[in-house]
């Protein structure tokens, strides 16, 4: 009764993914409003263009298709996502605060552990990097939208209902769980097989919201690429576009390989968990095939979301550091570098499973081989400030947090390459710090440089620079009370993803989670100085704010800025919104 169950709302859920598809394929006037070929303008754009007047209130958010609102929106679906994943994570570290079990059960804390973990890789970190890269890259690059507007709309819009499905287990439904089977979803286990709960429909509903994404961020991809190759201003060459673009164009060809590739995996799992087929499961069915495919588009996954981080880092450092990104060329040299090497890591993950000894040493070479261009770009950030005008804004102190923090998690990876300590530490809470360190202390840290960076341009006002400041100092604090307290837990054998543990790592637990609440605290100032200052913060009445001038160091965004600004003042304190402004 229960398969029967499953198959059938597998069947309703695969029907509604078909009708989104076929829907799609009948809108119409994808073309981008420009398509130049051959010298001719395919489509004239004053036919194209939208109407100038937007519409007002909550019709405007839900009908828009202006790279700007959709980065806006982009923003605010992962502000919430990042929300709940912390919410999570928090509850998770306060049960891990004492040794036995006191404040929820294993099973809720299975659930806790997979959904913070897929929130915070798939559903957060994409996302957030992608409102970036939909509000700035078309004013970097002297475009008017994005290549195609409608598509960047529907990417959009696919991701509240992906985040439903993967969190709907704990909706308030009859008979159905959340999924625990942590974010690596390993078989047999996601498979449902055996004794336990994990043939409940909740996975199957993570699978298809997993699915559902990885559609958005592929269409995302897309656009980026289409973009940045056809939309560029005549004066925007290979040679001087910016270092976030090249990121994002790097990162957009890793999505066109890594997700279908994790999209072909979840199919066949749902296969298996629905049909009876045996790609994972059963006598026939090979658990190691899925951490081949899992992994092939799970550690380019690492490099998709690090990767516009280190963009935002190139291009916000030297502007607070008054000279010009050390050694451009190479860290764009390096950025391709660490694209194409991605591919050929994802073994590393696998060094305990068995695997020919001879592919281990492979998959170990090249695993070493990726720290080279990261360390390429560390050195060129450090450079860039050598001898500099430094200034130690809110976004300058989270770009060398970033550093930091950068240099950290990329020292214990070269640890974890090496096949021997990589034995020995796998699967411990070493891991965990490794890569949260790369990810929050890295990646979110960057996110919230371009924040307080743009902060002015996306609203016209300033917020509150002291409150910035002591955000970044209880972020950097708690984030390495943390994860650092998690390396030492590793060194010392406690093995991760346990909701219970040994008298002996106490300690270390207590103060992993002093500093998972700091990290908490600073988000929650993050949060209201935002909210604040959007609503009643000083007005911007300068086209450069950061006095970008003095230095050369003054880019297109901001003259975009300065002239919206000097439209306001002639519409007497108005801002005229247009669709392509």
């Amino acid at each position: 009764m229960e398969l029967t169950s499953n198959l059938l709302l597998t069947a309703l859920m695969g029907t509604l993914l078909l009708g989104v598809v076929l829907w799609l394929a009948r809108v119409e006037n994808w073309r981008p409003a420009r398509s130049v070929v051959g010298g001719s303008t395919v489509v004239d754009r004053e036919e194209a263009r939208t109407p100038a007047e937007k519409p007002h209130g909550i019709v405007r958010w839900l009908t828009t298709v202006d790279h700007k609102d959709i980065g806006i929106l982009y923003g605010v679906y992962s502000v919430a996502v990042f929300g709940w994943a912390g919410a999570a994570v928090l509850l998770m570290r306060v049960e891990l605060f004492d040794p036995g079990m006191t404040l929820v059960s294993n099973t809720f804390y299975n659930s806790l552990l997979t959904s913070h973990g897929i929130a915070m890789l798939i559903l957060f970190g994409t996302p957030i990097l992608a409102a970036f890269s939909n509000y700035f890259i078309p004013l970097l690059i002297g475009a008017d939208d994005m290549a195609f507007p409608r598509i960047n709309a529907i990417a959009f819009w696919l991701l509240p209902p992906s985040a439903v499905l993967v969190v709907a287990g704990f909706l308030p439904i009859p008979d159905l769980i959340p999924a625990q089977t942590a974010w690596t979803m390993y078989t047999p286990l996601s498979a449902g097989v055996g004794q336990g709960n994990q043939a409940n429909a909740g996975v199957d509903l993570l699978l298809l919201g997993l699915h559902l994404s990885g559609i958005s961020v592929t269409m995302g991809a897309i656009n980026f690429i289409a973009t940045i190759f056809t939309e560029r201003a005549e004066e925007v060459s290979w040679a001087n576009l910016d270092i976030f673009s090249w990121t994002v164009l790097t990162q957009s060809g890793l999505v066109l390989f890594a997700f279908p590739m994790l999209g072909s995996a979840i199919v066949m799992l749902l296969l298996d968990r629905n049909l009876g087929t045996v790609f994972f499961a059963g006598d026939g069915g090979g658990p190691i095939l899925w951490q081949h495919i899992f992994w092939f588009w799970g550690h380019p996954e690492v490099y998709i979301l690090v990767l516009p981080a280190m963009g935002l880092v190139s291009l916000i450092l030297p502007r607070f550091s008054g000279r010009r990104l050390f050694g451009f060329k190479f860290v764009v040299y390096s950025t391709l570098a660490i694209g194409v090497l991605s591919f050929g890591v994802w073994a590393h993950h696998m060094f305990a499973t068995g695997i020919d000894p001879r592919l281990r040493a492979s998959f170990m070479a090249v695993s070493l081989a990726i720290a080279i261009p990261t360390a390429v770009k560390t050195f060129n950030w450090i450079t860039t400030m050598w001898n500099g005008r430094i200034r130690l804004t809110t976004p300058m102190l989270f770009c060398l947090g970033f550093l930091s923090n950068l240099i950290i998690g990329g020292v214990t990876g070269v640890f974890l390459a090496s096949i021997p300590i990589d034995l020995v530490l796998h699967d411990t809470y070493y891991v965990v710090g490794h890569f949260h360190y790369f990810l929050m202390g890295g990646t979110v840290f960057a996110v919230f440089a371009g924040i307080y960076y743009w902060f002015p341009l996306v609203t016209g006002r300033m917020y509150q620079r002291k409150l910035g400041k002591w955000h970044f100092w209880l972020s950097q604090i708690g984030v390495n009370l943390t994860f650092f307290a998690m390396l030492l837990l590793g060194y010392g054998g406690m093995p991760r993803r346990y909701a219970t543990y040994l008298p002996q790592f106490l300690t270390l637990h207590q103060v992993a989670t002093v500093g998972a609440v700091v990290i908490t605290v600073a988000q929650l100032v993050w949060l209201f100085n935002v909210v604040q200052s959007w609503l009643e913060g000083p007005v911007v009445e300068n086209g450069d704010p950061w006095s970008l001038k003095e230095d050369g160091l003054y880019t297109a965004e901001w003259d975009w800025f300065d002239r919206k600004l000097q439209t306001t003042v002639t519409d007497g304190g108005e801002a005229t919104d247009t669709a392509d402004g």
